[in-house]
């Protein structure tokens, strides 16, 4: 049923960890109400990577019009800020003839650009970037988390640790103002012209856990290990610097054996999902639901049709 013209426009937002079936209940749900789907998963946007992002395949692209996948080239610089600018114009004109739309994805931050704001944050001396990029080089990442623990220590409970491009840019604000990157997020929501309905999937630890690791040995199956080894001559590109990527690069080089490689893949893959979920948990608007329940479709049209 379309609701009156002055009844607000809805974002239906499907958050949750990775491998919780996203994808397939935002299809069905696009399918159901007639709308097109927003990827707000921050590694899918890229064109290069495929197998190791779980992108949607050509058919599941096929069933419901996508949005930001495959929109973006790894050398190109895109930021959450580009993000938020580019998705708001587009929901401005998909809003134009469908009263609701739907995004999904798993990178919380991408999320709250859209569903809130941020603040300006400012731009930092580049000499500042070149040192704390010279620092990851020479001592490695645990170095930038226990920098960043000890400076912005609310951030640091919410960033994703393994990827050293969000904690360089972290510490270079805080660098650059003495302000904890944190102070720089959003205390009041922006307004905006729509509203959001957050529903965020979840399944029992070990199912989860179990689907991570089935889905790794699926990526294997599908040529992962062949997809990082095309990118070997991008891997120096923040794009890269992400599970199920780095770990293979350190089996190029000789630091690990497969097996050892493709473990960490599920390991690091099952921690990224606990952070995902730490993240939105910290969202007391996300209504959750389990991934497994028989009438998701159902429950989650109920709990968007008010």
């Amino acid at each position: 049923m379309n609701h009156p013209s002055h009844s607000p426009k809805k974002l239906i937002v499907i958050a949750g960890p990775t491998a919780v079936g996203k994808t397939a209940t935002a299809i069905k749900l696009a399918q159901q109400l007639k709308t097109e789907i927003i990827s707000a998963d921050s590694r899918q946007f890229y064109r290069e990577m495929s197998i190791g992002t779980a992108k949607p395949d050509a058919e599941e692209l096929s069933q419901a019009k996508h949005h930001f996948i495959n929109s973006h080239s790894i050398a190109e610089n895109f930021t959450v800020g580009d993000f938020e600018k580019q998705a708001l114009q587009l929901l401005d004109e998909l809003f134009k003839t469908h009263d609701q739309v739907i995004m999904v994805g798993g990178s919380g931050l991408f999320i709250q650009a859209i569903t809130q704001g941020f603040d300006d944050l400012p731009t930092a001396d580049p000499a500042i970037r070149e040192q704390l990029n010279q620092k990851f080089a020479e001592l490695g990442i645990g170095y930038l988390q226990d920098k960043l623990k000890a400076v912005d220590p609310d951030y640091y409970e919410q960033v994703d640790l393994n990827n050293p491009q969000r904690l360089i840019r972290a510490l270079e604000v805080f660098e650059a103002t003495g302000k904890p990157f944190s102070s720089y997020r959003k205390a009041t929501i922006n307004r905006r012209s729509f509203e959001s309905i957050k529903i965020g999937l979840n399944l029992a630890r070990e199912i989860l856990y179990d689907r991570i690791n089935q889905r790794v040995d699926m990526m294997v199956e599908q040529g992962l290990v062949e997809e990082v080894r095309s990118l070997l001559a991008y891997r120096h590109l923040n794009a890269l610097n992400t599970v199920g990527y780095s770990e293979l690069f350190d089996y190029f080089d000789g630091k690990t054996d497969l097996d050892t490689a493709i473990s960490l893949i599920k390991q690091n893959t099952r921690r990224f999902a606990k952070r995902q979920l730490t993240w939105f948990r910290k969202d007391n608007k996300i209504k959750w639901i389990m991934a497994d329940d028989p009438n998701l479709i159902h429950v989650i049209t109920q709990e968007t049709s008010y």
